[in-house]
């Protein structure tokens, strides 16, 4: 990897720089990196006093700073300002904003109240911290997730590193698709899990600095004007939030585990085929018989939640039959005749539907190809969400939907105009499907061409394969690991575009500016070496894949990127 740039800008690989864009950003990784591993071995031998220790000279550190700030100025949320309504939108503020991250002296601001709407139509409080609370919780963030890696349930897979959804998907299946296995399911539902953690319990038994956590907790909430006390719960909004919140349910797992081999043995307790699969709050326990999920493995739960002032719901939780079927995470698990399907479940498909059906009502007026662009990247990512299950018949029964309502659509622009003469402008024949909603378009190169829109029918269904639950990924013995199963799952999400894959594989995953690994959480662009509208082609030995701010900075600092080596 090399970079260039017309203008020095200088090296941060002895000193601490003077400028945000003199900042080596491969070497402030390492530098983090290195620290997690050290934690992260401290953390597995019980060391908690070196623990803390490592801690401490992690959050003191430039590079740790340097990393914060760079992950709040350049995620998603950017844009969004606390109560204070500063952004740093400048180098310059970037670069000052590392000094402003001291312990010493620091107060948190409020939370900003927004609400946003979910998905049953009610509308979710959401907590905005300002930009400097947002940089000190992703400080103390990478001090706290390799403790809290080690000390996961093997089967929790919300806001965890390389896990999904899928994975926890996968582990039911595991769990309840043989003969033998698991028939009774208790499908649990905390009642206001983020609003009624008890924040004594977080202080005590959370593994970081408690005077910083003890600050965030009780700085209040600003909503409608209003300042409001928090006495219990963690702010949804807050980037250290998903991590406070695992760390609340960890234990679930292994602590009933360890209780049941204590009241009936190991031997015994193996054969009561009791499971715990969790997704951040969300959570299910299979057993061997209803009697034992209401008689031992419900009280128990009960009891766990208590200690930390939270409780099961009495109306949402239930108990269920694996033949009767349950829904979790979008999808229904159901046996038939003996056999387990997952399904996508009645509920995630009709809000999906309503999702599209105000999407098509809302863009009467919109030219074909601009109302393909907003529902492709809607049916693209609901269709890779349910490609690892049984969901062909739900996506023929969604296309169908879909072209009706795409029907009303067109005839309610051409009133007048009979049926045969709106197909034959909003749909044509493409390749071997005869009916297809499609545009003509005008490439960037001026050549025509047809946009359509995306076939859920022809979305290719592929199982999953699921992460190992001891999967830890600041453990250096974990890496090759974790890097083969990273690629394979960049690989499957990029078959479409396989040019991509090409590039992603030459480059070993790394982004061609700062050598640091690219996937979908961080995405990518596509650069061309030699700029398009200075001559330079399409072909591979052009282009590269960078992080889309690192692409930002070449294109604003005029740096020139240099061809990666194929690995």
């Amino acid at each position: 990897m090399k970079v260039t740039a017309s203008s020095h800008t200088g090296s941060a690989s002895s000193h601490v720089p003077s400028k945000w864009t003199a900042i080596n950003w491969r070497l402030v990784q390492r530098n983090v990196r290195v620290m997690q591993c050290r934690l992260t071995k401290a953390s597995q031998e019980g060391d908690w006093r070196r623990v803390k220790a490592l801690q401490r000279w992690l959050t003191h550190s430039f590079s740790a700073k340097a990393l914060s700030v760079k992950r709040v100025t350049e995620n998603q949320g950017k844009r969004t300002a606390g109560v204070d309504q500063q952004l740093w939108d400048s180098p310059q503020q970037k670069f000052a904003a590392i000094a402003k991250l001291e312990k010493q002296g620091y107060r948190p601001l409020p939370l900003r109240r927004v609400f946003i709407p979910k998905a049953n139509g009610k509308m979710r409080p959401l907590g905005i911290p300002t930009m400097r609370d947002r940089a000190m919780q992703a400080l103390h963030l990478l001090a706290l997730d390799p403790v809290l890696e080690t000390l996961s349930d093997p089967n929790s897979y919300g806001f965890r590193k390389n896990r999904s959804t899928a994975d926890a998907m996968s582990q039911i299946f595991l769990q309840t698709c043989r003969k033998v296995s698991a028939t009774w399911v208790l499908d649990a539902d905390i009642e206001g899990f983020f609003d009624n953690i008890n924040h004594d319990w977080m202080i005590e038994n959370i593994h970081m600095d408690k005077s910083i956590l003890k600050k965030w907790l009780k700085s209040g909430v600003v909503d409608r004007q209003q300042l409001v006390a928090t006495t219990a719960g963690t702010p949804q909004g807050g980037i250290i939030s998903p991590a406070l919140a695992n760390w609340t349910l960890n234990g679930l797992e292994t602590g009933l585990t360890t209780h049941l081999a204590a009241k009936f043995g190991t031997a015994k307790a193996g054969k009561l085929k009791v499971g715990v699969v969790r997704y951040a709050d969300d959570f299910v326990v299979t057993g061997g018989s209803k009697e034992l999920l209401e008689m031992e493995i419900r009280p128990w739960i009960e009891e766990f939640l208590a200690v930390r002032g939270l409780r099961l719901s009495a109306a949402k939780t239930k108990i269920v039959h694996i033949d009767e079927g349950f829904d979790f995470l979008g999808w229904n698990f159901r046996k038939y005749s003996g056999k387990l399907l997952i399904k996508p479940s009645k509920k995630n498909v009709k809000a999906f539907y309503e999702k599209l059906r105000k999407t098509i009502s809302e863009n009467v007026a919109a030219k074909q190809e601009n109302l393909i662009r907003l529902l492709n990247p809607m049916l693209r990512g609901w269709a890779q969400y349910h490609s690892p299950v049984v969901a062909k018949e739900a996506f023929s029964r969604m296309e169908s939907l879909l072209f009706w309502r795409l029907r009303r659509w067109a005839m309610r622009r051409h009133p007048k105009k009979n049926a045969d003469w709106i197909r034959r402008k909003y749909w044509r024949p493409i390749e071997l499907k005869s009916q297809v909603f499609a545009a003509v378009v005008t490439t960037k190169e001026g050549k025509k061409g047809v946009m359509e829109m995306y076939s859920l029918p022809g979305t290719a269904i592929v199982r999953h394969k699921k992460i190992k639950g001891a999967y830890h990924p600041y453990d250096p013995q974990w890496e090759m690991y974790g890097e083969t199963l990273r690629q394979e799952r960049m690989l499957k999400n990029m078959q479409y575009r396989r040019e991509w894959a090409r590039l992603y594989l030459d480059q070993g995953g790394l982004c061609a500016k700062c050598g640091y690994e690219m996937d979908m959480s961080t995405g990518w662009h596509d650069h061309h070496i030699e700029h398009r509208v200075a001559g330079g082609s399409d072909a591979l030995v052009n282009r590269v894949l960078l992080h889309p701010n690192c692409h930002a900075q070449v294109h604003s600092h005029d740096l020139k990127i240099a061809k990666p080596v194929p690995v």
